[in-house]
């Protein structure tokens, strides 16, 4: 069934979006010390898990946006800049980011090598960045790239009735495009959409052959039979004869040299 198509016509029509004032793409990397992270239980065998028991060379982490106040604008100052010879007043975004990072460590290859998560930490950071933002306008950010690796690993062995603690450094790369934004209602003449047409079920297809093997079988030159001769259905081929010289002697030459003797 083809849906038909109506007249295509044109209105007046009010839209509610968001005007960009400005956008940037800005790229940040701090360290971040995370200590006094203690070891956990084997999740296996439910031992208390010490420093000889992981395999510090290759722990890892991951870090994500909080889940509650990701991003904060704390305040933001006009300034007034000069941007090719014209005076122009700008803001000064005070941006407060809030990140959660979490630790993971490999047990030894005799525990089973298991990857097993630590604990995890709270951190923020803060930034300035320089923005066509007045009063009104929102701030968004956005993360593109947010990463993070393991820069040192330390640690602490703990007395008899201590629990060993892990203590890492690690380093924190962000992406992010920050927008100053507003909402707007635009007013604009367009054409209205039309839904498309419902696309067909395909039919059953039909049955197919398996491929047959022609080198073998069936032979298609006419000079060889059609049913092959005994149990090969080969086309047979001579070979060439060979020409072969036999020097016989004469019996008179023989008879002659008997005598001689």
């Amino acid at each position: 069934m083809t849906l038909e198509k109506q007249t295509r016509r044109q209105e007046l029509l009010c839209i509610n979006t968001e005007k960009v004032y400005d956008w940037i793409l800005n790229e940040a990397t701090f360290e971040l010390m995370v200590d006094g992270l203690e070891l956990p239980v084997n999740p296996v065998t439910g031992v208390q898990l010490e420093c000889d028991d992981i395999d510090q060379s290759a722990v890892t982490c991951t870090v994500t946006p909080a889940e509650v106040d990701p991003i904060i604008v704390l305040d933001r100052e006009d300034q007034e800049f000069i941007i090719d010879g014209e005076e122009i007043k700008l803001q000064i975004i005070n941006i407060r980011k809030n990140f959660d990072v979490n630790v993971f460590v490999p047990l030894i290859a005799e525990l089973g090598g298991r990857m097993i998560e630590v604990g995890s930490a709270f951190f923020t950071k803060c930034e300035q960045v320089i923005l066509c933002a007045p009063d009104g306008t929102d701030i968004d950010v956005t993360y593109t790239d947010l990463d993070c690796f393991v820069c040192a690993v330390n640690c602490d062995m703990g007395s008899s009735t201590e629990i060993d603690e892990l203590n890492v450094t690690v380093s924190v790369k962000i992406c992010q495009s920050i927008q100053s934004t507003f909402d707007v209602t635009l007013e604009l003449v367009a054409d209205l959409c039309q839904p498309r047409d419902i696309l067909p079920f395909p039919p059953c297809p039909p049955p197919i052959m398996p491929a047959q093997c022609p080198v073998i079988f069936p032979v298609s030159d006419p000079c060889i039979p059609e049913k092959p001769i005994g149990k090969f259905p080969f086309k047979l081929e001579l070979n060439q004869p060979i020409d072969i010289e036999v020097e016989l002697q004469n019996d008179e030459e023989e008879n002659g040299q008997e005598g001689e003797e």
